[in-house]
């Protein structure tokens, strides 16, 4: 019996797509190439952190109180969105050079070229790259709404306090999908108060049980977690610490015993967040609005575009599923993506030497 005429070549074809498919797992990723950034000097008002004598002045601002101590997450993934971010810290500062850098990436990241990547681009940056272990948090974490939550790295912020030199009292924590478009110091000057660890905007018109499953709220043991406490909804993605009372407070632990009970009792379904709000919800110094124009990047399955909010803006955050590199590279922008690409050091292809 004589094979179908197209048998042999639908054969070749298949072994082809699954050869394809094989070499497509272990082929080496293009390496993103950045451009240089403009060097920013401080105003003529700003404090001299570093003697010129001094041999390493970087390692005394990156300890200095003076300092503006700026946290954040650093990866390949993200690593686009996270050059933009830094480069919009520095323009809009009024004293970039007593801006410090804290950049916490996972054990297990080529940490070498993390660094290479923004000295390239910010040689004169002043900061230290951190090594995160996964396997700290891995344990702990529940499956969410969206894998991308899912990520240790995603976690890192609640081990700041631990990351961290004892010598870095205060940090203002900032994800890698924003611009700021105002002087962070600002930000980070916020008073805390007497007692409270960390201040944030908040937005007491959403919907707080939303949050928490069903099974969290029917449990009068935990929804008493809440008594006494007018709590709000906060984005985790910006936040002013003072690390000295969340180290005091061991917050850490206390957001840990959370995350294990989730692994037993299914109490919530949004990564990191829900934790945070556990702990802290209700008990934050509110910060103006302006400090967090989030949801840019549209809900958690869709993405969708999205307006800002009403009122003055000081920064831009693209959370959500869509962010502004991916959708420009797809030539599908969302009109707000306008005000993100002016940060993107991406070195294009047809970018000529001028």
């Amino acid at each position: 019996m004589s094979k179908p005429p197209r048998f042999d070549l639908l054969l070749v074809l298949l072994f082809t797509v699954i050869a394809l498919a094989s070499n497509s797992v272990t082929a080496t990723p293009i390496t993103q190439q950045f451009k240089e950034a403009p060097q920013f000097y401080n105003s003529p008002d700003c404090a001299v952190l570093v003697d010129e004598d001094e041999s390493d002045g970087e390692a005394s601002i990156l300890c200095s109180d003076q300092a503006v101590h700026v946290a954040m997450t650093l990866d390949t993934a993200y690593i686009r969105g996270s050059m933009a971010a830094i480069l919009s810290v520095l323009q809009h500062s009024s004293c970039p050079q007593n801006t410090a850098f804290h950049f916490v990436a996972s054990a297990t990241a080529n940490a070498s070229f993390l660094r290479a990547t923004i000295s390239s681009s910010f040689p004169y940056l002043n900061f230290r790259v951190y090594p995160f272990d996964d396997s700290s948090v891995s344990r702990l974490i529940s499956t969410s709404i969206r894998s991308a939550l899912d990520c240790p790295l995603n976690y890192a912020r609640s081990y700041l306090a631990n990351l961290l030199p004892p010598c870095v009292r205060r940090v203002v924590y900032l994800d890698s999908d924003l611009v700021l478009v105002d002087d962070i110091a600002k930000l980070a000057a916020t008073p805390l108060g007497d007692d409270s660890v960390l201040a944030a905007p908040e937005h007491c018109n959403a919907n707080f049980t939303t949050y928490f499953t069903p099974t969290f709220w029917s449990n009068p043991s935990l929804s008493l977690t809440f008594a006494n406490r007018k709590p709000c909804y906060f984005n985790t993605g910006v936040m002013v610490i003072d690390l000295d009372r969340w180290r005091e407070g061991d917050y850490t632990t206390k957001i840990e015993e959370w995350m294990e009970l989730q692994k037993r009792i299914r109490i919530y379904e949004l990564g990191s967040l829900p934790p945070f709000l556990l702990v802290f919800a209700g008990n934050i110094v509110p910060v103006d609005h302006r400090w967090n124009q989030h949801g840019l990047g549209g809900d958690n399955f869709r993405g969708l575009c999205r307006d800002l909010h009403p009122g003055p803006v000081s920064l831009l955050h693209w959370s959500g599923k869509g962010k502004p590199w991916a959708r420009l590279d797809a030539n599908r922008p969302c009109p707000l993506d306008a005000l993100w690409a002016p940060y993107d050091l991406l070195e294009t292809p047809f970018a000529l030497d001028s």
